[in-house]
């Protein structure tokens, strides 16, 4: 497939066009809504199946090499991505450092929608990819918030250690590292058994998701207007390729299949609007969440599954 061809199966898939919808929704102020508690449900759906697909995968394949080798680059991606991330903000916009190391964490850390979407464009598109790129995914969400919080205190002062805990034991983490470890000691045969549940409706309510999160989208770029500068806008454009770049060289460094470059540029790409602000209300309060929030979810995130998604999946290919 060209890129044109990936784009446009993208943009036209249910998942985008759900999203889309939502977007609209909210820009022309509809009273859509999701219950909060049915949006929680939601996420916590996705992440428990994409990690227990995905634990599944790695024990149908066995433990290796490639496995370590992959969750290390991961840990290293989420910890360098915010002090590139961090440091662009801090010559390019009008950011202090408390709200640039905020708006770096979440470039470092992952989402893993933008996540499940690129494995539903590499399945549309025939590509097959590594099941324990899931592993990868929990890994990179912890490391870009600590990274971020040291950058935050000027890189001198240590991480206190209730901060620490919190971001390890959130719930994001815990469920995504937990789900993938039971699909792992379960195998194929825990999966065939809960498939009705995991498998099945899982596209359903990834729309379902994607309609919520284009509605928060949407009000988050209504608020936030006055606070997203171009400068931030450009960088929420940019600064995912530049992720990508830097995820898309990593992957052939260790030898990852053409899926599994796709996937890891598409992580290393991807802005957290989960994790990461949760973990900023606790670590840094001080931090706006109507600059950090409207930019990875109203900005990157539409780019990503709109254009960027198309975009890692034939730089892999031309690489490959």
């Amino acid at each position: 497939m060209t890129i044109l061809e990936l784009a446009a199966a993208n943009l036209l898939s249910p998942m985008v066009l759900f999203f889309v919808l939502g977007l609209t929704a909210a820009l022309a102020r509809s009273d859509l809504a999701f219950p909060e508690a049915a949006a929680k449900a939601m996420a916590l759906y996705l992440m428990m199946a994409i990690g227990f697909k995905g634990g599944a995968s790695v024990a149908d394949a066995g433990p290796s090499m490639s496995l370590a080798t992959a969750v290390l680059a991961g840990l290293a991606l989420s910890a360098l991505i915010p002090i590139i991330a961090f440091n662009i903000l801090r010559r390019t916009s009008s950011l202090g450092r408390i709200d640039a190391a905020a708006v770096a964490a979440h470039y470092g850390s992952i989402s893993i929608v933008t996540f499940l979407a690129a494995t539903e464009a590499l399945k549309s598109a025939g590509i097959t990819y590594e099941g324990h790129l899931v592993a990868v995914a929990a890994a990179m969400e912890a490391p870009a918030i600590v990274s971020a919080l040291w950058l935050a205190r000027g890189g001198t002062k240590g991480l206190a250690s209730g901060s620490l805990r919190d971001i390890l034991l959130s719930g994001s983490i815990v469920l995504l590292t937990g789900s993938f470890l039971i699909g792992a000691m379960s195998g194929k045969q825990g999966l065939e058994a809960i498939a009705p549940f995991i498998v099945d409706p899982f596209k359903g309510v990834l729309c379902l998701f994607l309609l919520d999160m284009g509605v928060i989208a949407g009000r988050g770029l209504r608020e936030g207007r006055r606070n997203l500068t171009i400068s931030l806008i450009l960088f929420g454009i940019y600064m995912p390729l530049i992720g990508a770049t830097i995820g898309l060289v990593t992957a052939k460094l260790i030898g990852l299949s053409l899926g599994g470059t796709a996937l890891l540029a598409t992580l290393a790409a991807s802005a957290s609007y989960i994790a990461v602000p949760a973990a900023m209300r606790i670590a840094l309060p001080e931090a706006k969440p109507s600059i950090y929030l409207p930019l990875s979810l109203g900005v990157t995130f539409p780019f990503n599954l709109a254009v960027g998604i198309p975009c890692y999946i034939a730089l892999a290919i031309l690489t490959t």
